[in-house]
């Protein structure tokens, strides 16, 4: 399971006033609920007020320290309660069907707009796979990762690398129950730490790939192919030089490393053929049913 943090924010970081939002956007708005619905969402009291109903579709969970009663809400006082449904969902029984993991990767605007990369999760699950994204905080936490090999080699101050470093203390933190809770279920797996991606990373392209995704992206296939998802589709932007050396450029050593691995990279762009992307698709998503089913035999 996946825990996403979904923020709207100005670039002077406002995030409200008066207990509402200060802008209207309906693309916006068409984002979130495309994003979330089906999914269990967890918000602050004062959130949940200046809502003013349930999110419908959606299982909404409050966090307030008093005991909180709305129609249609789950309360809990704390984040480590209130994802403790992951362990609810150990309960669940599940149906008896094999589904290839399809890992999705890439550059981070085509990764997470559906728009841009034609409703590839859509696709893929239409098709019969399970999607598997890795989250935003990956690459948040890739970005104050990065600051460390600048001290290291590039000279850049000890200052800049102290201060990343405790970001990246802070976001694990906020992330600690929630990654524990994982680590305890049966069905599930925590993320890993930005430096154990690194780790894996570094051994194909060096830290210092820093443009774009740089080298989170190497070591994010990576970390699929170890969890299980070692069918990957490599999304990228027609003609962006940084993703193609670190995406597309390291899959034949991936494929050595890696000889179960099965990932194709797609370009999307206005101009591209979508029965071509759609044919690379399938293509793929045979060889992982193929694989599939050897697996089973």
């Amino acid at each position: 399971m996946t825990l996403s943090l979904i923020v709207a924010t100005t670039k002077n970081n406002v995030i409200g006033k008066d207990n509402q939002m200060p802008w209207h956007l309906p693309a916006d708005l068409a984002w979130f609920r495309k994003n979330t619905t089906g999914k269990p969402v967890i918000m602050g009291r004062k959130t949940f007020e200046s809502i003013g109903r349930p999110l419908p579709k959606r299982t909404n969970i409050v966090l307030s320290r008093t005991p909180y009663e709305h129609e249609g809400v789950i309360w809990k006082n704390s984040f480590e309660s209130a994802v403790d449904f992951v362990k609810e969902f150990d309960e669940i029984e599940l149906l008896d069907i094999k589904k290839p993991r399809v890992g999705i990767v890439g550059e981070i605007l085509v990764k997470f707009m559906p728009a841009a990369n034609n409703y590839l999760v859509d696709l893929l699950e239409a098709e019969g796979a399970e999607a598997v994204m890795p989250d935003l905080m990956g690459f948040l936490l890739y970005c104050a990762e990065n600051a460390n090999f600048k001290k290291d080699y590039l000279g850049a101050s000890k200052k800049s690398a102290f201060i990343n470093n405790s970001v990246i203390k802070l976001l694990e933190w906020f992330r600690k129950g929630a990654k524990q809770a994982l680590k305890e279920s049966k069905r599930f797996t925590p993320p890993a730490t930005i430096q154990e991606t690194a780790n894996l990373a570094k051994d194909l392209v060096s830290l210092g790939n820093q443009t774009g995704e740089g080298w989170l992206l190497t070591g994010e296939m990576i970390e699929l192919i170890h969890n299980g998802a070692g069918n990957i589709v490599c999304c990228q932007p027609f003609a962006c030089l940084p993703n193609h050396i670190v995406g597309k450029g390291v899959i034949k050593e991936l494929r050595a490393a890696f000889p179960e691995a099965n990932i194709i990279a797609v370009d999307y762009d206005p101009g591209a053929s979508e029965v071509n992307q759609l044919n690379r698709i399938k293509l793929m998503l045979a060889t992982a049913n193929k694989n599939l089913e050897k697996s089973e035999n």
